[in-house]
C-alpha cells in the first residue's frame, strides 16, 4: 500500500512540476528569475551530495595522490 501511494504521490508532483513549467511562458520575469533560482539550488545541494558520495565510496577514484607514512610534528625547543 505504500509503494502505491508514494508512486501517485510522485505522479502528482510531476503533473504540477510540468504544469509549472507549461505556464512559465507566460509568466512574470520575477516568477521566472524565482523558479530559475529555486532550480540552480536544488541542482547544487544534488550536485555536491553526488560529490561526497563519491568521495565517502570510492576515494581511489577521485584522490588520485596516495598517501604516504604519517609524519608526526615534534614540539618546539625553545633555548
Amino acid at each position: 500500500m505504500a509503494a502505491t501511494s508514494f508512486v501517485q504521490e510522485m505522479s502528482s508532483v510531476g503533473e504540477k512540476l510540468l504544469l509549472k513549467l507549461q505556464r512559465l511562458l507566460q509568466a512574470d520575469p520575477v516568477e521566472i528569475v524565482a523558479f530559475s533560482v529555486i532550480l540552480l539550488f536544488i541542482a547544487t545541494v544534488l550536485l555536491m551530495l553526488l560529490l561526497v558520495i563519491c568521495c565517502f565510496c570510492c576515494p581511489h577514484c577521485c584522490c588520485t595522490e596516495h598517501r604516504g607514512r604519517k609524519v608526526q610534528v615534534q614540539p618546539e625547543t625553545t633555548a
